[in-house]
Parts: C-alpha cells; sequence; structure tokens
C-alpha cells in the first residue's frame, strides 16, 4: 500500500507536510510582539554571551551589545533548527555596527556567516566562516562613506582578496551593481537559500540583487581548508542574528529587524 503523507500542524497555524519540501509554506520567524521562538546562544562563544535582544514599539526586532557599549557581544538563534532552505528578511542597521545573520548556527553562535558589516570597510551580502577555533573570512570587496555626515559610499578592495585564484565565488556581484541597490539608512531586504551537506552552497541577495554563489566544498579561496571547515561545522543548526563583541560597537548603536521568514528545502 502507497504510505501518505505525514500531516503536522505547526504552532503558526500553518499545516506542514512532511516529505513535500518542495510545497513547504513560508513560515514566519518572528511575531512582531516578543521573542517567542527565538534564545540567546547557550553557551559564551568569541563575540559574548548573546548581546541584549528585544522588540520596540513599533515592533521591530533590534538587538545591541549588553549592556550597550560593554563589548558584550553574541547571538539571538531560533530554537528551531534548519539544514536546507530559504531565509528571507529585512534589515536596517545604523551605521557603525559590526553584524551578520548566521546559518546552521551552534550554541556557542559559530556557523557560516551572511556578512551585515554596515561601518568602513565593510560588508554586506558575501560570506564568512566563523566558528571559535576556525574562520575563513570570504569577502572580496568592502565600502566606506565617504563623509560620515553623508549616506554616499564607496568601494574599496578587499586586501585580502589580492592573490584569489579564480573560482572562489561561482557568482559574484560588481562593487557598482551592489551600490547602485543598497539603501544606506532605510529598510534593505535580504535573501539567503542554503543548500547541500556539511560543506554548502549558499547564495545571497540584497533587494533581488544576487550578490553571491558560493560552494564550500569545491572553492578554491586559498586560505581556506575544506577538511578541517567540515570538523567545526554542523549540516544542520539554528538561523542566527549577531551583534558584534568588542569596543567598536559604540552605546546606542542598534540593528533593526523585520519580516523574518523562512522556508525548508529538505
Amino acid at each position: 500500500m502507497k504510505s501518505l503523507p505525514r500531516i503536522l500542524f505547526a504552532a503558526s497555524g500553518v499545516f506542514l507536510t512532511l516529505g513535500m519540501a518542495a510545497d513547504s509554506p513560508w513560515i514566519s520567524l518572528f511575531n512582531g510582539r516578543d521573542l517567542t521562538g527565538w534564545h540567546r546562544q547557550g553557551e559564551r562563544g568569541q563575540h559574548g554571551t548573546g548581546g541584549n535582544w528585544g522588540v520596540t514599539d513599533e515592533g521591530l526586532l533590534f538587538g545591541e551589545q549588553d549592556p550597550p557599549g560593554s563589548g558584550n557581544g553574541g547571538l539571538l538563534l531560533t530554537d528551531e533548527t534548519f539544514s536546507e532552505f530559504e531565509l528571507e528578511l529585512s534589515l536596517r542597521p545604523d551605521w557603525g555596527p559590526d553584524s551578520g545573520v548566521f546559518v546552521r548556527t551552534d550554541e556557542k553562535g559559530g556557523g557560516w556567516q551572511i556578512y551585515v558589516d554596515h561601518h568602513d570597510r565593510g560588508n554586506v551580502g558575501h560570506v564568512r566562516l566563523e566558528t571559535r577555533p576556525y574562520s575563513v573570512p570570504f569577502r572580496p570587496f568592502g565600502f566606506s562613506r565617504i563623509d560620515p555626515d553623508q549616506p554616499e559610499l564607496a568601494m574599496k578592495i578587499d586586501s585580502r582578496t589580492a592573490n584569489w585564484p579564480e573560482g572562489v565565488y561561482e557568482e559574484s556581484c560588481t562593487q557598482e551593481e551592489w551600490l547602485a541597490v543598497w539603501k544606506t539608512d532605510d529598510w534593505n531586504r535580504m535573501r539567503i537559500r542554503v543548500t547541500g551537506g556539511a560543506l554548502p552552497v549558499i547564495e545571497t541577495w540584497v533587494n533581488q540583487l544576487k550578490v553571491c554563489r558560493i560552494d564550500l566544498s569545491k572553492t578554491t579561496h586559498p586560505g581556506y581548508d575544506a577538511q578541517r571547515a567540515r570538523e567545526v561545522v554542523s549540516s544542520s543548526g539554528s538561523i542566527g542574528l549577531q551583534v558584534h563583541g568588542g569596543k567598536n560597537w559604540k552605546s546606542g548603536w542598534r540593528i533593526y529587524w523585520k519580516d523574518l521568514r523562512v522556508k525548508r528545502l529538505d
């Protein structure tokens, strides 16, 4: 007898069908009222104990250091874990904070990071491996403000990419393309797609611009050791939002998030 798909009723009120990933619905990760479905990282990591997270009166999720300006950062993690998925969210960072979206993240805040470094020599949308024992930046360029009082940005090549061979990224936007779509002091929409095994394929978009596609099992990055990476990452984990540790994040700086949703692909 042919087996029927199993149906689950999710807390969000959405029916989920096991074994039918292609038809999986988008599920909201943030209710606009509180942090239900999220928790601070369970163990101290390289950026601190987790940071300070809350919801504004306008229903926006925010992150800052704990206490503000103290140097203590960290990650806010989803209670649920994810392996292959698409993630969409809107973000509005202050100018100055160093943040990121983490995927397949552990309780120490280690995993694959999509940069949200909204500061001089920063980057939004490319990828980094960031775990306490082993980290590798895959950042081809960064941007800086011409004048702190003006919204215009200028691009700078990251010196660490000077000797990159072909094949670090399978796809990457140009500096000019990125500058044309990014809104410095406004909301921006980010989409992230994660597929594959322990060393995934990660694709990112910002405001519908394809920023990059990288296959972490095949990348030619000269400073990356795939075997070592495989030892420190997992094929599944939480989705995380980061407040970077250290004294460069000043008191009063925040990053704001809204409209977070996820769609399972496995």
